[in-house]
C-alpha cells in the first residue's frame, strides 16, 4: 500500500448520514440508452465496490479534509474503500455483531433528521426520491448497519492508540518548514443554552387530547394505527401506525419503557411524559427480555411567554457573569442545557481536533456567524432566541442562548503553541493509518480480494 497519509485515516467519509438518498435521487435520472451507468471495481469476499462509490466518497473527502492539509488522492479514497470493505468483512469472520435494534434505532433517528428537511412531509419526501419511505429506511438501515460495523471494528484495532507529546513534536517536525499547513483566522465562542419550559395549560391540552384519542379507541370509533397516522409527531413510526417494533429492555427511555412493560398485552397506558413530549402507548407483546409496543406522541409547544420568561431567565444569568458573580464557563457547565458544549465549559469545539477554536467555515449556523459579526472579541451577547436541531429526532426546536467571544486568533503558519490540538489530531490520524494499514496486511491474507485492472496503479496490495 502507499505510505500512511492523514487522508486514508478519513475512513470516517464512510459514516456518511444521507448518500444514499442522494443516491436514489440520481437513480430517478433518466439516462441514455446504452451509456455504462456504473461497474464493480473491486470485490472483498461477497461485497463490492463500484465506480460511483468512489466518486461519492472522493467529492465527500476533499470537500471535508482539514484546512491546512493536502487533500486525498482517489487512490487514497480507493485503498479506504477497500479497507472499509475487509473490516466488513473480518467481522463476519471474527463474529463482531451489531444488532438490528440498534441498527433500527440509528435508522428511525437518521430517518426523522433526513424528514425534516421536507418540513414533515413525507409525501414529498417520497414524490422526490421515487421510494417509499419503507424503502427508504431498509436501505438506510443497511448502509448504517455496514457503517456500524466498520465503527466497531475499527475501534476493535486502533483500542489502545494514543499519541505522546513527544510524538506530536516529532510530527511536526518532520513537516518541512515551507510545507507547513496556513490556518485561517479562527475564533473562540461559549454559549449558554436554556430549552423554554413549556407551560402547564400547554401540557394539560395535549394530555387531554390523548386522553381524548385513547378513549375513541377503547369505544370503537376509531383505530390506533390510524390515530397514530394522523396525529402521531413521531415521523420514525407514525407511517407503521406507531409501531416501535421489539426493543430490548433498556432500549428507550425509562418514563416509556417503565409505562408499557406495567401494561397487559393490548392495554393501552395513559398519557404518559418523557423528554420527547407525551406518549399514549400500546402493548402489543412481551417477551422476557424485550417487548413490542407502538405509540402515539404529542409534543407540547412552548408559547411566546414561555420564550420570553427563558430570556428574562438567561439576561439575569448574564449579569452575574458581568459583575464576576460567577465564571462564564461555570455558568455553562452548571446552567446550559446543551450538553455537546456545557461539559466543555460552554465552548464550541472543532469535531476533528477537539480544539476551542474554529475557523468561521466550521460555523455552520449562519445566525452565529452574523452574530458574531456584530460583537466586540471579550463581550458577551444578551439573551437570543433561536431555533436548534434536536440531535435525537432532528426536529427544529426554539432555545434561548447567551454568547460569549472570548477571542480571535488571525490567520497564520501552523505551530506548536497556537496548533498543538491540531497537530496532535493529525499525528493520531497518522498513527491510526498506519495501525490499520499493519492490520490489512495481515487481515488481506484471510480474504478473498478481487481489483479491477484500472485501478492496479494504486497498488493498493502491495506491502
Amino acid at each position: 500500500m502507499n505510505s500512511p497519509k492523514t487522508v486514508l485515516t478519513l475512513l470516517s467519509f464512510c459514516l456518511l448520514s444521507f448518500s444514499l438518498f442522494a443516491q436514489s435521487k440520481e437513480d430517478k435520472q433518466e439516462k441514455p440508452e446504452g451509456q455504462v451507468l456504473d461497474k464493480i471495481i473491486a470485490k472483498v469476499d461477497n461485497y463490492i465496490i463500484l465506480e460511483s462509490d468512489l466518486q461519492k466518497a472522493y467529492v465527500d473527502a476533499v470537500s471535508q479534509s482539514q484546512e491546512g492539509f493536502e487533500a486525498p488522492s482517489r487512490c487514497d479514497i480507493f485503498e479506504s474503500l477497500l479497507i472499509n470493505k475487509l473490516l466488513v468483512a473480518k467481522a463476519e469472520i471474527d463474529s463482531v455483531i451489531v444488532t438490528d435494534a440498534e441498527v433500527m434505532l440509528e435508522a428511525d433517528r437518521r430517518f426523522s433528521m433526513i424528514l425534516q428537511q421536507f418540513g414533515g412531509d413525507e409525501d414529498m419526501l417520497v414524490e422526490t426520491y421515487g421510494k417509499t419511505a419503507e424503502q427508504l429506511k431498509a436501505e438506510l438501515h443497511d448502509k448504517l448497519k455496514e457503517q456500524q460495523i466498520i465503527s466497531k471494528m475499527r475501534k476493535n484495532i486502533t483500542q489502545n492508540l494514543a499519541v505522546s507529546p513527544a510524538e506530536v513534536r516529532e510530527f511536526y517536525n518532520q513537516i518541512p518548514k515551507d510545507s507547513l499547513p496556513f490556518f485561517s483566522a479562527e475564533v473562540a465562542v461559549g454559549q449558554i443554552v436554556k430549552k423554554p419550559e413549556v407551560n402547564r395549560e400547554e401540557k394539560d391540552r395535549v394530555a387531554d387530547k390523548l386522553r381524548e384519542i385513547k378513549q375513541k379507541i377503547l369505544d370503537g370509533e376509531a383505530d390506533f394505527a390510524k390515530m397514530a397516522l394522523r396525529y402521531s409527531e413521531d415521523p420514525g413510526s407514525k407511517t407503521r401506525g406507531g409501531d416501535l417494533g421489539f426493543s430490548q429492555k433498556g432500549a428507550m427511555v425509562p418514563e416509556y419503557e417503565a409505562a408499557a412493560l406495567k401494561l397487559r398485552e393490548g392495554e393501552i397506558s395513559e398519557p404518559v411524559e418523557s423528554d420527547f413530549g407525551y406518549h399514549l402507548i400500546q402493548l402489543l407483546e412481551k417477551r422476557s427480555d424485550s417487548y413490542n409496543s407502538r405509540h402515539i406522541l404529542i409534543k407540547p409547544k412552548p408559547t411566546k411567554e414561555d420564550i420570553k420568561r427563558t430570556e428574562r431567565e438567561l439576561d439575569s444569568l448574564r449579569n452575574l457573569i458581568a459583575l464576576d458573580s460567577i465564571e462564564f464557563s461555570k455558568a455553562a457547565k452548571e446552567y446550559s442545557e446543551d450538553r455537546n458544549t456545557s461539559d466543555n465549559g460552554g465552548f464550541f469545539t472543532d469535531p476533528t481536533t477537539g480544539a476551542n477554536r474554529l475557523t468561521l467555515r466550521t460555523l455552520e449556523d449562519p445566525i452565529l456567524y452574523f452574530t458574531l459579526d456584530t460583537m466586540k472579541v471579550g463581550t458577551l451577547s444578551h439573551a437570543i432566541s433561536y431555533e436548534e436541531q434536536n440531535q435525537r429526532t432532528g426536529e427544529s426546536e426554539p432555545a434561548v442562548r447567551l454568547l460569549y467571544y472570548k477571542n480571535r486568533f488571525p490567520a497564520h503558519r501552523a505551530n506548536l503553541k497556537d496548533d498543538y490540538e491540531k497537530l496532535k489530531a493529525a499525528a493520531k490520524k497518522k498513527k491510526e493509518s498506519e495501525i490499520l494499514d499493519e492490520w490489512f496486511k495481515l487481515a488481506k491474507e484471510e480474504v478473498y480480494i478481487d481489483i479491477d485492472p484500472a485501478y492496479d496503479r494504486c497498488n493498493a496490495l502491495e506491502d
